[in-house]
């Protein structure tokens, strides 16, 4: 043990991480005797403490160095003594559960996701648990240094459907993604999304475990009938709409929107009385339930940060200029704000494949919903089900500037099934296979077109040919559709994870590569 005290010792404040060739080599020193594999992107100085991840044949290992005892305690672990910078450290160390993910957000508050307001972002959904370290190296191979990162991140995001689909809890995604954020040693912020809610005991267990971003999912109440209804069904449709909870009449709402032009910018538009009445019919059950939840998220979160996302993207028919303004503006009258809005765009967002539609026509009607949105807001224009829709990618980036957020998902989980069949060739054909069986039943609940009998059959392909099935139109839809069934099939389940967790690299790979042509467009 030295004589002098180290420099480092006795500090508060958090230290800057640690460059990367002194990382590693503190990394494989403390490795050696732990006998475990540290992550040196993961190393942490802090108020006398060096914080790491680490990992073992057993799983991953938080751990905690202290120059004085006291690390066991803090664990409730027990403790061995190691040198750092050539110190005696007494060190402690516990499995990466949710208990030390309580723990370890109390000590380095960059771990707690936050509130990203009106800066360009995107959400990297992650069914698995493991992709955040890969969405972290795309952001860093796009932008280079983290604090030139002008793309906030989200990186705790999952819907409750999908939470369904994968057996998880909203607490268990917040986990994963947070010890994510640890391993790569991310400190430059990332927010939480609590993705598509629709009821208050959505919104209690997600402001339960600490989600900063709520996406309101009023679809049940949108009424598609209305694009087609006559004049006299769609008076009856609005006038039946829940009034006193909207605070307002049919003729006080129709009077207001008309009464003069609506000025967007360069873009000046006179309402008519009827487009405003099917407006109403239309989403007037979906704003006044959007306001319902947006109280329940204020009393659930409390003195926290939060911000409100609204999403009408799953619906049947396109959000009209006017039906955006009508939206926006009675949002706005209610006092609800938002941080952003997911219209249902023109064109075609299916799962998991590029944009389906007449490139000018988006991009004229995008200019349109940025228009209302900086008139309204400002709020951000969210593309949902925004994964590979690398066609609008440029638009909408050119066009809304920082007003946008790009959502992605499923994307994450078909990368994670290329990166099987480079691992485990054997499995990924019993995938496919499975999938192909699944695909009617599971396709349900999905807006997808692709064709069993388009798909491309791997029979007799060799092993390193197979991942070209992900690039297929077909194959990434049947694939991407059925990652419940695939997910909870026990026979693929315990080889499906334990191939990625032992190849961890070779998937956050993969999702490097990925990404990084999701964020280029937005940089």
């Amino acid at each position: 043990m030295q004589n002098s005290t180290p420099e480092w010792l006795g500090r508060e404040e958090l230290a800057g991480p640690f460059p990367a060739e002194s990382g590693e080599r503190v990394a494989a020193d403390l490795g050696q005797q732990i006998e475990l594999s540290v992550y040196a992107r993961s190393l942490t100085l802090t108020a006398s403490r060096l914080w790491f991840l680490a990992r073992g044949d057993d799983g991953k290992k938080w751990v905690c160095c202290m120059a004085k005892a006291g690390s066991s305690t803090l664990l409730a672990a027990p403790a061995k003594t190691v040198t750092f910078d050539r110190f005696s450290m007494e060190l402690a160390m516990t499995p990466a559960s949710a208990d030390a993910a309580t723990v370890v957000r109390e000590h380095l508050p960059f771990l707690n996701p936050r509130p990203l307001g009106l800066q360009k972002s995107a959400g990297c959904g992650d069914r698995l648990g493991m992709a955040t370290p890969g969405h972290i190296r795309a952001l860093r191979s796009v932008f280079g240094a983290d604090e030139a990162v002008t793309l906030a991140p989200i990186f705790a995001q999952q819907s409750i459907r999908e939470n369904a689909r994968t057996g998880r809890t909203p607490q268990e995604v917040m986990d994963d993604a947070m010890w994510g954020v640890f391993q790569e040693g991310w400190r430059q912020g990332y927010g939480a999304d609590a993705d598509h809610l629709k009821t208050f005991e959505d919104v209690d267990s997600c402001a339960a475990a600490g989600y900063t971003f709520y996406t309101i999912d009023p679809g049940e109440y949108v009424d598609d009938r209305a694009n087609h209804a006559s004049g006299a069904e769609l008076q009856a449709m609005a006038e039946a709409l829940p009034w006193d909870e909207l605070q307002d009449s049919l003729p006080d709402l129709v009077r207001r929107l008309t009464d003069k032009p609506v000025e967007l910018a360069e873009l000046s538009v006179a309402l008519q009385s009827q487009s405003v009445v099917r407006a109403a019919a239309k989403y007037g059950r979906a704003v006044a339930h959007t306001a319902r939840m947006v109280e329940r998220i204020r009393q659930a979160m409390g003195d926290r940060p939060y911000e409100v996302e609204m999403s009408v993207d799953e619906t049947e028919t396109v959000t009209t200029l006017a039906e955006h303004i009508y939206i926006a503006s009675e949002l706005q009258r209610l006092g609800v704000k938002c941080v952003s809005l997911a219209p249902r765009y023109v064109g075609e967002f299916e799962k998991g494949v590029d944009y389906i539609g007449d490139l000018d026509k988006f991009e004229e009607s995008f200019a349109q919903h940025v228009a209302v949105a900086k008139r309204f807001g400002p709020y951000k224009l969210s593309l949902h089900s925004g994964s590979d829709k690398f066609r609008i990618y440029p638009i909408a980036a050119q066009l809304a500037g920082d007003l946008v957020h790009l959502k992605t998902a499923g994307t994450s989980y078909l990368e994670a099934v290329r990166a099987i069949a480079a691992i485990d060739p054997d499995l990924f054909r019993e995938i496919v296979q499975f999938a192909r069986q699944r695909y009617p039943t599971d396709r349900a609940s999905y807006h997808v077109s692709a064709d069993l009998a388009k798909m491309p059959d791997i029979i007799g392909q060799p092993d390193e040919a197979l991942g070209d099935l992900l690039n297929d139109f077909h194959g990434r839809e049947v694939l991407h559709v059925t990652f419940g069934s695939v997910l909870n099939h026990e026979p693929f389940r315990e080889r499906f994870f334990a191939a990625l967790t032992s190849h961890e690299e070779t998937y956050h790979a993969v999702l490097d590569a990925h990404f990084q042509k999701h964020f280029a467009p937005f940089a």
